[in-house]
């Protein structure tokens, strides 16, 4: 349960390990957060996407049908979708908290973003994708670019509440009729000066992300 006055995706996100960037309390500050999932059934799959305020405001949800050629490209699929309805309604400073349960697409998010540090663009990891997403891809990407900074978390599937969305989007057709808002996070409350903990993103492997 999430705590008074803050995010349910917030609490998700502060809890989970975000793939080669350390993750300091300063990183838990995001303005918005953003949970997406994509699934695939040889009847048809989905897409689900949870946008939520760090104060706990929820700016959308979304529970969209789809016929994706595998798992795979609907991750890829429902993030695209997702930032994209972020885009509309978040102003270009905003601060991102992405959370996926998909673990190449958060470490290819994270990846990426690092790239933007380095002199050259060039990524410091290997990035793989999968080639049927290679433009939604390109849209992720871009939309990337266009906030002020980006985290990705990996959560786990029983976690995302974006799960229940794109696995039965007839079910949660209703969601798509909720009134659109644009809306601002409170001013986040002033904190004591902490030390960052170890990184978070290898916690199982022994080893030091960078950041």
């Amino acid at each position: 349960m999430a705590a008074h006055g803050r995010s349910a995706l917030r609490d998700l996100f502060d809890e989970s390990p975000t793939p080669h960037i350390a993750h300091p309390p300063r990183t838990h500050h995001r303005d918005f957060y953003v949970a997406t999932d994509g699934s695939f059934r040889e009847a048809g799959g989905g897409l689900g996407a949870v946008i939520e305020t760090r104060d706990g405001t929820r700016v959308t949800r979304i529970a969209s049908p789809d016929t994706p050629p595998d798992n795979n490209v609907a991750e890829y699929r429902a993030l695209h979708l997702g930032l994209d309805v972020l885009a509309a309604r978040a102003p270009d400073d905003a601060r991102v908290g992405v959370l996926v349960d998909h673990d190449a697409l958060a470490s290819n998010v994270n990846t990426t973003v690092l790239a933007t540090s380095y002199p050259d663009g060039a990524s410091p990891r290997p990035v793989s994708i999968p080639s049927e997403t290679r433009y939604h891809w390109r849209g992720i990407q871009a939309r990337l670019n266009g906030f002020e900074e980006v985290r990705a978390a990996r959560i786990d599937s029983d976690d995302n509440p974006a799960h229940p969305l794109a696995n039965a989007p007839d079910q949660y057709r209703h969601v798509n009729r909720e009134p659109d808002r644009c809306v601002l996070p409170e001013s986040p409350e002033p904190t004591a000066t902490q030390f960052p903990p170890p990184s978070r993103a290898d916690r199982n492997g022994g080893g030091r992300a960078s950041d």
